[in-house]
């Protein structure tokens, strides 16, 4: 039967080859776009996962809205008109009990690190010039587990700041716009407090210019520019499966009155930037997997239109109708597994090219700015699946009008 199958794709060998181009063209295009948008997508879920914590449990800081106070004020079943209705910010500047936090998380074996934090605004003034940047105060060993921010010091250790006092880490964006160099002194100031002089000994570059707008120094020094010791108002949380991060947060939201969210409540719209690629690349794919299905059924229909006498030949020698339905749908097997099995070599091939392709400017995350291309296991099985499965499809309605033809009919057609 499959030597049969094998001879009638030859007699047509033109035909055969186009549509083995198509299902060839379709798989190699399934491999390289979902190489291509998963790898893009891993390395931004990368950049997100490990550039900021996995978890942030942040003081609650809520708006006021114009009837968040009247059942505070009037009972449940009031409903107050405000003259002037209320408005700002309620909740608290700092996390209430860091300490249970602290026992909570060191108590939990799915937690891999944490970080409590003291993120303030501050003036950075270095002569005549003066920037506003965010100052961030850590333990810096607890820091590094949490983030991937050692990783992108370009001078120094971060580490360092934990070595005396007043150290400061500055990213590299905003020591180019105060013009300063390594081990130069600049004065710091939080709010009205008194400016305080830190000195610079470390350099960070991490290509996001938000990031690299920012400056870090231990946590003491940073409580005490503030004027306000053993007081934090974030702690970041790295777990052992990030996947897992929304659950956390929406289980641990309900212990504390703090706002608890994971990496993926905060990057709601790239992920759903995301969704539109994953539904762009389906339907890119399935379009031309469509187009080699109808060139499959095409190179059938005709065959089992050209082949009606060879049917009624093989009726007569005691064929079943089974057994003509399986002749013309090995062809479409073959067709489809050929063409499959080149279009996976062609794409993992042409995948390996467009990771050398530089793309991007170089970043500690990606130093020779080439296409991150993902290459597992799942999207060739993917790849495969598909292109049988358009081929089986394709080859289910010629087979079966093949198998219903006896000799009879072919000798009353013509045939």
């Amino acid at each position: 039967m499959i030597f049969l199958a094998i001879r009638y794709l030859m007699e047509r060998k033109r035909q055969t080859i186009l549509t083995l181009l198509g299902v060839f063209f379709g798989t190699m295009a399934y491999v390289s776009v979902s190489g291509f948008f998963m790898g893009f997508q891993g390395f931004m879920v990368q950049q997100l996962v490990n550039n900021a914590p996995q978890i942030h449990i942040e003081a609650r800081q809520d708006y006021l809205f114009s009837h968040t106070l009247d059942e505070s004020f009037f009972g449940k079943e009031a409903i107050a008109l405000w003259v002037s209705p209320p408005a700002g910010v309620e909740g608290y500047m700092e996390v209430q009990s860091p300490q249970s936090w602290y026992k909570r998380l060191d108590a939990d074996s799915r937690v891999e690190a944490y970080s409590p934090t003291l993120s303030t605004a501050a003036l950075f003034t270095s002569g005549k010039i003066s920037v506003a940047a965010n100052m961030i105060g850590c333990h810096p060993e607890q820091h590094s587990k949490v983030t991937t921010i050692a990783d992108y010091m370009i001078v120094g250790k971060f580490t360092d700041i934990g070595v005396g006092g007043n150290r400061l880490i500055m990213g590299d964006e905003l020591m180019k716009r105060l013009g300063l160099g390594m081990n130069q002194t600049v004065m710091v100031s939080v709010g009205t407090n008194r400016a305080v002089p830190f000195k610079v000994v470390g350099r960070f570059y991490s290509g996001s210019r938000g990031l690299d707008l920012q400056s870090f120094a231990s946590l003491d020094d940073v409580q005490r520019v503030n004027q306000t010791p053993k007081q934090i108002n974030e702690i970041g949380v790295r777990i052992k499966d990030y996947t897992e991060a929304t659950a956390f947060a929406r289980s641990w939201s309900k212990l504390a009155p703090e706002r608890v969210e994971s990496w993926a409540d905060q990057n709601v719209n790239i992920l759903s930037v995301f969704a539109i690629q994953n539904a762009l690349k389906i339907s890119m794919v399935l379009t031309v997997l469509i187009v080699a299905g109808f060139g499959i059924y095409n190179i059938l229909n005709m065959t089992v239109t050209q082949k009606r006498q060879d049917i009624a030949i093989l009726r007569a020698l005691g064929y079943d109708t089974f057994d003509v339905v399986m002749l013309f749908f090995s062809q479409g097997l073959i067709v489809g597994v050929v063409g499959a099995f080149f279009g996976l070599i062609a794409g993992y091939l042409f995948c390996l090219w467009l990771q050398t392709i530089p793309f991007m400017n170089a970043s500690p995350s990606n130093p020779q700015g080439h296409l991150h291309i993902a290459i597992t296991v799942s999207i060739y099985i993917q790849g495969l699946a598909l292109a049988l499965l358009s081929a089986s499809i394709a080859s289910i309605l010629p087979a079966r009008a093949a198998g219903k033809m006896t000799p009879i009919d072919i000798i009353r057609q013509g045939g």
